[in-house]
This record gives structure tokens, sequence and C-alpha cells, in this order.
């Protein structure tokens, strides 16, 4: 069994060479700032990238890097059901900048909530939407019940669901001139 790893931020720029970065963000989340050199691979591909990482986990060590280290910690449970040795950024992207580390920022990128603050703001409207509405049509009340299961659901799995649909919103997706996940899966295969 892979025991999980996390480094520092500090821990790891001082090893940053060493690491083939994997930034499992949603692409829109990457572009507006990414710890240098990384390639994104966005949580929900992770499956379907196990072969690519694989290989580059073969060349050398990998560093799994998302906002705030939970979903690079997910993405390492995945990889290490694979047998495939990762480490995680301690605080992710947020503790690399919050400690003076530089982020890549591609030119004409836009800045993108990070998805944890996405989903507060979808969760919490919702509520409120569901509580407002149901003034008039009790009914409507049920639809701040199901968010609330639904976040209750989220963190007893570990998993959530809003974040995966917000994910896919336009704002959420690389940018035109970006590189898309099959030139990142090649890059990664060597």
């Amino acid at each position: 069994m892979i025991s999980l790893v996390s480094l520092s931020p500090s821990e790891a720029a001082a090893r940053l060479e060493e690491f083939t970065v994997v930034d499992v963000r949603a692409p829109g989340e990457y572009a507006s700032g990414h710890v240098p050199g990384a390639l994104n691979v966005p949580l929900d591909r992770i499956p379907e990238a196990v072969p690519a990482l694989k290989s580059a986990a073969a060349r050398g060590s990998l560093l799994v890097v998302c906002a705030s280290g939970v979903r690079s910690t997910r993405a390492c449970e995945i990889l290490a059901n694979a047998d495939i040795d990762a480490a995680t950024l301690t605080g992710g992207t947020s503790a690399w900048e919050g400690e003076g580390h530089a982020l890549d920022r591609p030119a004409g990128a836009r800045a993108t909530w990070p998805m944890e603050r996405q989903v507060r703001l979808a969760a919490g409207s919702l509520v409120v939407a569901g509580l407002v509405a149901g003034r008039r049509l009790p009914a409507a009340r049920w639809l701040s019940v199901g968010i609330g299961a639904g976040l209750v659901y989220s963190a007893v799995t570990d998993t959530c669901g809003m974040a995966a649909a917000l994910a896919r919103l336009p704002h959420n997706r690389a940018p035109h001139s970006s590189a898309g996940l099959d030139a990142t899966l090649d890059v990664l295969q060597g």
C-alpha cells in the first residue's frame, strides 16, 4: 500500500525541478494561475489519465496540486489505488502563493474563483432561493432540503457533484489557446 505524502509549499519549491507537477483543478482555475511547469489534468479525468501518469511516475516523482489540497489528496488516493506514487501540495496553490511563490499566469487568462468558493456561492444561492420561493409556493422549500442533503452527502463521501457540474460551465473551461487533455497526456507519456 502506498502512503500519502504531503509537502509544504517551501518543501515543494525547494525540490520543484524533481517533480512532474499535475494540477487537478478545472481548466479555468488552472488558467488563472498555477505552479510553474504544472500540467492540467482535472480531477474527474484522472482515471483516464492513469496510464500516462504511470509513465510519468516511472521517470520521476509526481506532485499533485489543486487550490487547497482537498482535490489533490483525492487524486493521490486514486493514483495510489493504481500503484502510482504521488505527493500532494499541502494547502494547494493558495498556500503556494501565500508563501510568496510565483504562479504562472498565461497572458490574457482571466481569474476564476476557486471551485470551493463557486460551490459555496451556488449552494447558498439555491438554499436562499428555495426558502424565498417557499413563501409563495411551499413545495419550493424542497430545493433547500435537497441542497442541504447534497452537502451532507458530499461531506460524508468526500465527493462533490455540484463541483463536477460547475466545472463544466464555460468560465471553468480552458481558454481556446491552451492545450487540451490529449496534448497534456502526450507530454506525460514522454
